[in-house]
């Protein structure tokens, strides 16, 4: 399975990095690799002095699809899910100033949380307004909503399936919104779609 991440999603968190608002979706890929290992924490890698959270919703691919049309997107998946795209921004911003790719900051191993537990699509109200959060240490830190989104999921389930086959298993982020901040040794982070935790980490 692979893991394709969608950047620059929401306008606040654009704003909060300052960067240019994209006139397509940013994407770029985790390996499998990156998943952390379920009930595992996360370790700060050594590489390291700033890795950042970013809370995302998650969609998991049900079926293979190519050049998918976005009115035929929603038959490709039937479980949202949510997770923490990790990334080391002292690295990645090293990496961006010499315009080198961001894989070393974003892709190393255990940067893709996935939450344990996946939610049926059809439990849900509506996918284009649904709430998400993360609480760092009991205290919220991300908030966000789905209608926020810049590229509405379908939109970016078609805009991948151009450039990349989409398999049973794959997992979409799709993008995490403003908030993220640095985690520090013994902090806690919990996930949760509108009130159901999601997961639990615990930052070591």
């Amino acid at each position: 399975m692979k893991i394709i991440c969608i950047g620059r999603n929401y306008t606040d968190h654009i704003s909060e990095l300052k960067n240019e608002k994209p006139e397509d979706p940013v994407i770029f890929q985790k390996p499998d690799t990156a998943i952390l290992l379920k009930k595992q924490p996360f370790f700060i890698p050594d590489f390291s002095d700033d890795v950042h959270y970013e809370v995302e919703v998650l969609v998991k691919i049900k079926k293979v699809g190519k050049h998918i049309q976005e009115k035929f997107a929603h038959k490709y998946y039937d479980e949202i899910g949510l997770g923490i795209d990790f990334t080391a921004r002292d690295l990645q911003q090293k990496l961006k100033n010499k315009g080198l790719p961001w894989e070393k900051a974003k892709a190393f191993d255990g940067a893709a949380v996935i939450g344990e537990k996946w939610l049926p699509k059809k439990e849900i109200k509506d996918i284009n307004n649904l709430n998400f959060s993360l609480l760092k240490n009991e205290k919220t830190v991300q908030n966000g909503n789905t209608s926020l989104m810049l590229w509405k999921i379908d939109e970016l389930i078609a805009y991948v399936s151009t450039f990349f086959t989409l398999k049973i298993g794959d997992v979409l982020f799709t993008g995490t919104p403003a908030g993220v901040g640095k985690v520090e040794t013994n902090d806690r982070l919990v996930g949760f779609i509108e009130q159901e935790q999601i997961f639990s980490i615990q930052i070591k």
